[in-house]
């Protein structure tokens, strides 16, 4: 359990993304309707639009969204770091131009750790350089040495508050050496919670899950260990028995959109013919408006009529999917029946 100013955590959990500050297609009462305890805003991405000082001025990100629980605040390296032409960085941070307007801007470790503050953000994330992959040991190295020197750096910025938290950044890509590099220099500074990132950058589940098994173990286990951008279902229910605390990812937003639903027996595309006369519900299973209170049939014809109810739908059933699946592993753990909740989960998706 991760306790907050805002509000207690029950672990392992997943966090809807909310970039701009609004999960896409979903109301907070909607949000908060599938079960979601805490949910991810951005700070690359708010601090263009609408400003953090502007969210300041207006009661902070918690009251703008109608969210009063915890907010997890990426620190907008990631995003940053994905503009490739139009950025540029040096030791101190870095220079880039906007993708909204292409004014510029400086993102240094004290001034993301001050957007964040300004956003009234309940855990903080260090700005941090996102290693691509594939990398050499030497860039590698060279990147996450970087990233080290900046979680310091970031550490002295940040305020410290009853219930609020700064999170420390794991990289190293790939190289086992270089993420007990990296781990070590976070244990040294000292953060209330560590995370993993560089995955799911390309690099494959296995390796993945490889890197989690050379890294997990050697993280702090009285504090939550958070696994960024990630993931599938399968890749949730791996990384839970390796450790991992705490997930986001646009996944179960994303194929919403895209008409993709995530059900207990297996992935769905609503765009597909065969639905078109079925009367069942998504998932038998789900208790989300979309389950209870339309058909198949319904949502595929919502879909290929391009109509805004269909993807609602599915996000909202999506996340409630996701929801779900983290209970039945908090409820598996507490049993000490993990490894067969698992099993039990895959068995449904293979039998589809």
């Amino acid at each position: 359990m991760l306790h907050t100013a805002h509000g207690d955590v029950p672990t392992p959990v997943f966090m809807p993304v909310g970039t701009a500050g609004t999960v896409k297609g979903m109301t907070a009462d909607a949000v908060r309707s599938t079960g979601a305890h805490i949910v991810l805003g951005n700070t690359y991405h708010l601090m263009l639009r609408p400003g953090a000082e502007r969210v300041a001025r207006l009661g902070g990100l918690h009251k703008m969204m109608d969210w009063p629980g915890p907010i997890l605040t990426d620190s907008g390296g990631f995003q940053v770091m994905s503009l490739s032409g139009l950025r540029k960085m040096d030791a101190d941070g870095v220079t880039f131009q906007s993708h909204i307007d292409g004014a510029k801007h400086r993102l240094t470790p004290a001034r993301s750790i001050e957007i964040q503050h300004l956003l009234d953000a309940t855990i903080t994330m260090s700005f941090d350089e996102c290693t691509p992959f594939p990398a050499t040991h030497e860039e590698a190295a060279k990147s996450m040495r970087i990233s080290m020197d900046w979680a310091a750096r970031g550490r002295e910025a940040f305020v410290p508050r009853e219930g609020y938290g700064l999170f420390g950044i794991v990289q190293g890509s790939t190289y086992a050496d270089l993420r007990a590099e990296s781990v070590k220099a976070l244990t040294d500074i000292g953060f209330e919670g560590y995370a993993v990132g560089g995955l799911a950058v390309g690099e494959g589940q296995q390796m993945m899950f490889d890197t989690l098994d050379v890294t997990v173990p050697l993280m702090l286990h009285d504090k939550p260990r958070y696994l960024m951008g990630v993931g599938t279902p399968d890749d949730l229910l791996g990384a839970v028995a390796r450790g991992i605390d705490m997930f986001d990812c646009v996944i179960p937003t994303r194929s919403g959109r895209m008409g993709r639903a995530y059900t207990s027996g297996g992935v769905l595309n609503m765009r597909n013919a065969r639905h078109a006369d079925d009367a069942g519900p998504l998932d038998p299973e789900c208790d989300c408006p979309a389950c209870t209170k339309h058909s198949r049939a319904y949502i595929h014809h919502l879909i290929k009529a391009e109509e805004m109810l269909g993807p609602m739908l599915l996000t909202w059933h999506n996340i409630r999917y996701y929801q779900r699946l983290m209970q039945r592993m908090r409820d598996a753990i507490l049993a000490g029946r993990l490894a067969e909740e698992s099993a039990a989960i895959r068995a449904g998706w293979a039998a589809a």
